[in-house]
């Protein structure tokens, strides 16, 4: 008995003074990584989120609701005592050196002009987080979603457009979003380019697919091609669909939402 309290009492001391295993504490210093935070990271674990996080153009608004959203400055961010820093465009060049010195890690989500490198961003911040698992499930559910749109459109061409009369060609992530729901981009070159409003008016395309229209009522706006009121009347018969500034901001997973619900617009056919 008394043996037995003996080894109780050591064990008891030993958790006493075993030093406590935490989480990472972690912040992100824009849009962007906030939604990779809010995805991969454990609630507890965030320290912090941009101040832009529960805005309306943000994808996971909602579960950013009682979380701390900081100002992208060394001094909220070293406030917080992170242990780990997620970042797309956030911050001035300087802050990764600045947070090494000061033993903190940072991880940097990369532009991507398809699903290959959004695959990769995925694992990159899951790994930095040690949340693998929780990233694969992410690419799980991208996957299943380009699947379920894969080809639907039978390689019919639409033109992209932005309010501010911009689109996207090869090699951007918005071409591959068209590509997975089975479209042929019909924008000229690559990249993103202005497209005149005179094309657009005098040899309007037949079919569109509009991103951050969601904006359009936006004040910076007023006179954005997009109000154009001749294009207003042609683009209601001729829109496949309308991506919300959400799922276009940031390149990431929930693109491949928008490659669903292009496809989901494309016309059943039979009984």
């Amino acid at each position: 008995m008394a043996a037995a309290r003996w080894i109780l009492g050591v064990a008891a001391a030993c958790l006493l003074t075993s030093p406590v295993l935490a989480g990472e504490r972690v912040v992100s210093l824009d849009q962007c990584a906030d939604q990779y935070v809010l995805a991969l990271s454990p609630r507890a674990d965030i320290v912090g989120l941009s101040r832009r996080a529960d805005d309306a153009d943000a994808w996971l608004r909602k579960e950013a609701r009682g979380l701390p959203l900081r100002r992208v400055s060394a001094e909220s961010v070293l406030a917080a005592r992170p242990t780990l820093v997620v970042r797309y465009w956030g911050g001035d060049g300087r802050m990764d050196a600045m947070l090494k010195r000061r033993g903190v890690r940072t991880v940097r989500i990369d532009e991507a002009s398809d699903f290959n490198a959004v695959r990769a961003n995925i694992r990159k911040v899951a790994a930095a987080m040690n949340q693998p698992a929780r990233g694969e499930a992410l690419i799980t559910g991208m996957d299943g979603k380009l699947a379920a749109a894969q080809g639907r459109w039978q390689g019919a061409g639409a033109l992209y457009m932005t309010p501010g009369g911009f689109t996207a060609g090869k090699g951007t992530l918005v071409d591959a979003i068209l590509a997975a729901a089975g479209l042929t981009n019909l924008a000229p070159g690559a990249g993103y380019a202005a497209v005149p409003l005179e094309a657009m008016v005098f040899k309007t395309p037949q079919a569109f697919v509009l991103g951050f229209f969601d904006s359009l009522e936006n004040a910076m706006e007023r006179w954005a091609p997009g109000r154009h009121r001749v294009l207003q009347r042609r683009l209601p018969g001729r829109t496949i669909a309308s991506l919300p500034g959400s799922m276009l901001g940031c390149p990431a997973w929930f693109a491949a939402d928008g490659a669903l619900d292009i496809a989901k617009a494309r016309p059943t056919t039979g009984p």
